[in-house]
């Protein structure tokens, strides 16, 4: 049965309404009283994950390169794989859970619920919920986000560099990119970009928002780290993605530039017709189809992996 406290968020204001998806915010929740977050409960769902939403990954150097890889669960317990992947430098992303585990469903619902009642009839929807487990010392690259997102941190420390959203730092055309599928959310990256980062130490217990498009890389302190990601649309989000991605299909197929990026008005229907229309044609390219695994997760090994 879920346990669920009375609120999730332990330390929500009247003023964050205004801020939510604007600014970034850092609050306080009560995930872990839900017990659906220890080691244990964590092991029962790697377990039951389909095999088409466990992502595990981590890195190949070769010389200065290096590369992703891509790994099994095998015949790995869930709890082993959580310490195989405390060895190692390995990230395992448990995706869409409430799908396929229905108390995760309830607890998603019942967070968000919480937060349209708060902001004055905000209505979310398509949420999503995963979780990300990682090893010390991991990092995720410089990247954006396609729909609202928030991080919730479960188990370790998180650094969090967040950069202005601005075309200095997230230009339309590489979320076009993005949005049309033609890269990955990882884009490119200058070292001056940390002179104006804020960056967040991100403790268990705590979580953080920010705004839509908004570049962010992460670095794990050096230690485990349990984490759950959460994703949601609004209309304006909605809006804004349409835009985006019909500017991308008019520049593909019209030369046009300098098109509009407002999330509201007339403008906003033609290019939302014109981006299903691109879609409806299969002019997107589809992403995220990993046909080779390089490695097994083995919490014997030094790094926590074999080769297979």
């Amino acid at each position: 049965m879920l346990m669920v406290p009375d609120k999730i968020i332990a330390d929500w204001q009247p003023h964050h309404k205004d801020l939510f998806g604007v600014h970034v915010i850092k609050l306080q929740h009560r995930l872990q009283d839900t017990g659906l977050f220890t080691r244990e409960a964590l092991g029962k769902v790697i377990e039951r994950c389909p095999a088409k939403e466990l992502g595990i990954e981590s890195v190949s150097f070769e010389g200065e390169q290096h590369r992703r890889v891509y790994g099994e669960l095998g015949s790995t317990s869930g709890i082993d794989a959580i310490a195989a992947i405390e060895k190692g430098r390995i990230w395992m992303n448990i995706r869409r859970v409430m799908d396929w585990a229905p108390e995760y469903r309830d607890l998603l619902d019942r967070i968000f619920d919480e937060f349209d009642d708060r902001m004055d009839g905000m209505k979310t929807f398509k949420r999503n919920l995963g979780i990300l487990i990682s090893s010390p010392n991991c990092k995720v690259p410089y990247h954006a986000d396609i729909q609202g997102q928030s991080l919730w941190q479960i188990e370790g420390v998180k650094r969090v560099f967040l950069y202005p959203r601005s075309e200095i730092f997230m230009p339309p055309k590489n979320i076009e990119k993005i949005l049309l599928r033609e890269t990955t959310e990882d884009m490119p990256y200058r070292g001056w970009f940390d002179e104006h980062a804020q960056i967040i130490d991100l403790h268990p217990g705590e979580m953080i928002t920010w705004p839509l498009y908004a570049p962010h890389k992460v670095e794990n302190h050096d230690c485990l780290n349990i984490s759950v990601t959460m994703e949601h649309w609004t209309k304006p989000i909605w809006n804004a993605y349409a835009v985006h991605y019909g500017n991308g299909v008019l520049r593909r197929t019209l030369g046009l530039n300098n098109t509009s990026t407002r999330d509201h008005g007339i403008h906003v229907y033609p290019k939302a017709a014109s981006a299903l229309l691109w879609k409806k044609l299969g002019k997107q390219i589809e992403g995220d189809v990993v046909k080779t695994r390089n490695f097994r997760l083995d919490p014997t090994s030094s790094d926590g992996r074999v080769a297979v």
